[in-house]
């Protein structure tokens, strides 16, 4: 079933056939490399029994990889229309397997698809990529059967998912994401790999729910608030912020700063004092 979609013209002619060019507004580089687009969705685990939604599949570079990988079904979430016409050649090659919902992700109800449990893999658009991954981790805080997700960002933004407390990238979104799940950053891409080539390089990131975790939490709200009370004013001493606490609960003193303060901490915090 593979043989169709490794016999389609290489992703660049079918653009130049087409006249499917980046747009700017979409936040679109394309991914051309063919190792690296087979070394993410290779990355992808039990890729062969699951479900892959794609975010942003553009003239389908990484969607061909998945494919190729074995992935049980792709379904694709493109906001940019005029790449209709390749995206109709990968489906017809893709024996069934490949749908494709032209909408804005952030719009689409991932759990109105008619999936019981699925994984994410996307080169993300940089200029939504955060705002998406906050979305899907409230799912997976909030018990929708997201099995992983395999994700292209900005190489800065990689290291702010990642980032353990009192490290340089350590804010917010490592908070977020530490409280529901195990996140690493698996490899980096180049900015040369990428059409147009962006000013940034990027990183592929990967993030596994952790049931563990997500039985201790509440839910993600309450520790998005403090967190972006805290970070918001992050040179400050905590108790310059939020005064009249008893930091000692805690185990705290109140002169630190939030990049001191792990996760699980801003996760008592938030139910106590929210």
């Amino acid at each position: 079933m593979t043989d169709k979609i490794s016999s389609l013209p290489p992703v660049s002619s079918m653009m130049r056939e087409t006249g499917l060019e980046p747009k700017k507004q979409f936040g679109q580089n394309f991914l051309f490399d063919l190792n690296l687009t087979g070394r993410i969705a290779r990355s992808v685990p039990d890729i062969q029994n699951t479900t892959i939604i794609e975010v942003g599949p553009g003239p389908a570079g990484l969607t061909r990889a998945i494919l190729m990988a074995g992935a049980r079904h792709v379904i694709a979430i493109e906001k940019d229309k005029t790449t209709q016409p390749i995206l109709n050649q990968v489906i017809d090659a893709s024996d069934g397997r490949l749908s494709v919902i032209y909408d804005d992700a952030l719009r689409v109800n991932f759990s109105e698809l008619g999936i019981d449990e699925y994984a994410i893999c996307a080169n993300l658009p940089y200029n939504v990529g955060t705002q998406l991954l906050i979305g899907w981790l409230h799912k997976m805080a909030n018990g929708e059967k997201i099995k992983s997700m395999t994700l292209m960002f900005q190489r800065e933004v990689a290291y702010r998912i990642t980032a353990k407390p009192g490290d340089e990238h350590y804010g917010r979104l490592a908070v977020l994401t530490a409280l529901i799940a195990d996140a690493n950053i698996l490899f980096d891409v180049p900015n040369t790999a990428f059409v147009p080539r962006p000013r940034v390089q990027s990183a592929v990131v990967q993030i596994i729910p952790n049931k563990d975790k997500i039985s201790r939490l509440s839910g993600l709200e309450k520790v998005e608030q403090i967190t972006a009370k805290l970070f918001g004013q992050r040179r400050k001493m905590i108790r310059a912020i939020m005064p009249g606490v008893n930091w000692e609960k805690y185990g705290l003193t109140g002169t630190e700063r939030a990049e001191n303060i792990s996760p699980e901490i801003f996760a008592l915090m938030a139910n106590d004092l929210l």
